[in-house]
């Protein structure tokens, strides 16, 4: 009997694990990709030695005692893989003199919280509780668990809904510059709203640390591009097949069925499936031709907020960094003036030391990547003259060695490789519309 087909667009975690899981259940299938590499976002880039990681912080399931870790098993992401549980994810230095740690022990977490600001501390004792309560979902039953204990296991998670849904259901509702208003000390309520987005729900915030408390959201060793590497080696160890360098122009309808697509170059590849893990917005408005949108389709494009679209800065320092801490998300630090890089103006900046990965950097040296929020038009208009946008970037690098060498002295000497990408270069490597960098803001 002849296997049916699958054509799956894109060789992002998500077009590869549909491969992988398409192989699994006895399809053959093919992936198509724009780009010449696999993981879509999920990337790093090299210069001069250094590797700049363009992704990932954390590993949601890292742990092997969590439930979504047989889900990394199974498509080939943990084997042999190294993670690191840092002990704080962030670190926000105040104008005061002040610091805040967001540790990711929630004990140590509550007590220095308390210890910084005990006039807040209804308000802190309400974000540990909330921390515990994520906490307590993420003992999900796994395969490793006997029948007993998945039932056991069963019985709690349906008693946490039932007694506690409503708070959940607060926190969800709530955001976290609603939140951090509720914090007497300024120093507190900057930090919060600095810890991902005002506009973010202050839910997903507690739970990313349920995760970082129980070791379950590590970082593997190497970063992003392993990760990348290891889910393609799954896919074509069962048989797969990734045709890279394939841009897919349009997807084949008929009789309101997808039977194929059209690559760019005009050729025409057919399936029984496809499956687009292809940007979004491309995928409906220009691959289908904007044939299937009704008023539910369109209202996230019109009206949800996005990710906004990053100016992404990776530098190669020859120096060690061993007296700073080794953080998750890195260390956000006063300027001494506001400062107009790109089409933002900055008081503070934030730099992602990675200390803890030697892999990234020739020995005796580290990476260290920047993150400024940035406008996609802004860039898209600036690209008309090639010159100036190149002269932009190399403006912006300037800029932000000079930052940085007011929180880490002599790095300006220091550093062998800087690397600029904006919007537009994550647009041209994954078709992320609008350049953004998550898609939708988590509100």
């Amino acid at each position: 009997m002849q296997k049916k087909t699958m054509t799956i667009i894109g060789a992002g975690f998500a077009g590869l694990s549909a491969g992988i899981y398409a192989q699994m259940n006895g399809y053959q299938s093919e992936i198509f990709e724009m780009h010449n590499l696999p993981g879509g976002l999920c990337t790093a880039w090299k210069r001069k030695g250094y590797t700049i990681d363009g992704c990932i912080h954390w590993l949601v399931g890292s742990s092997p005692e969590s439930a979504m870790n047989q889900f990394w098993r199974e498509v080939g992401l943990t084997k042999g893989r190294e993670f690191v549980n840092l002990d704080e994810y962030m670190r926000y230095e105040g104008k005061d003199g002040r610091t805040v740690v967001f540790y990711t022990d929630v004990k140590i977490l509550e007590k220095h919280l308390l210890q910084l600001s005990p006039r807040d501390e209804k308000v802190i004792r309400e974000l540990i509780s909330g921390i515990r309560l994520g906490i307590h979902f993420d003992q999900q039953p796994t395969e490793k668990d006997s029948g007993l204990t998945k039932f056991i296991k069963g019985i709690k998670m349906g008693w946490l809904f039932l007694t506690k849904g409503k708070d959940m259901r607060r926190w969800m509702d709530t955001t976290a510059a609603q939140f951090a208003q509720r914090f007497q000390d300024p120093l507190l309520r900057e930090a919060i709203n600095e810890l991902w987005f005002p506009e973010f729900s202050v839910f997903f915030i507690m739970f990313t640390f349920s995760y970082l408390n129980n070791k379950n959201a590590g970082y593997p060793i190497g970063g992003s591009m392993p990760l990348s590497r290891a889910l393609e080696k799954r896919y074509l160890d069962l048989g797969g097949v990734i045709h890279y360098g394939s841009k897919v122009e349009k997807i084949l309808v008929e009789n309101d069925q997808a039977v194929g697509i059209e690559l760019q170059d005009g050729v025409q590849h057919r399936a029984d499936r496809v499956v687009s893990a292809a940007d979004g917005h491309t995928t409906i408005f220009k691959m289908l031709d904007g044939k299937y949108v009704d008023e539910k389709v369109k209202q996230p494009y019109e009206k949800w907020p996005l990710f906004p679209p990053l100016i992404y800065v990776g530098l190669g320092i020859n120096r060690v960094f061993d007296e700073e801490p080794k953080t998750v998300s890195g260390i956000s630090f006063c300027l001494n003036q506001p400062v107009e890089i790109g089409d933002q103006t900055l008081d503070r900046l934030t730099a992602h030391i990675f200390n803890q990965d030697p892999t990234l950097a020739p020995a005796g040296k580290t990476a260290i990547t920047v993150m400024i929020n940035s406008n996609y038009q802004y860039w898209k208009d600036m690209a008309k003259d090639p010159v100036e946008y190149e002269e932009k970037k190399g403006q912006i690098a300037r800029q932000v060695v000079s930052a940085l060498e007011q929180r880490f002295p002599g790095i300006e000497s220091q550093v062998e490789m800087v690397d600029v990408a904006t919007p537009l270069t994550f647009e041209r490597y994954t078709g992320n519309w609008q350049g953004s960098f998550e898609g939708w803001l988590i509100t």
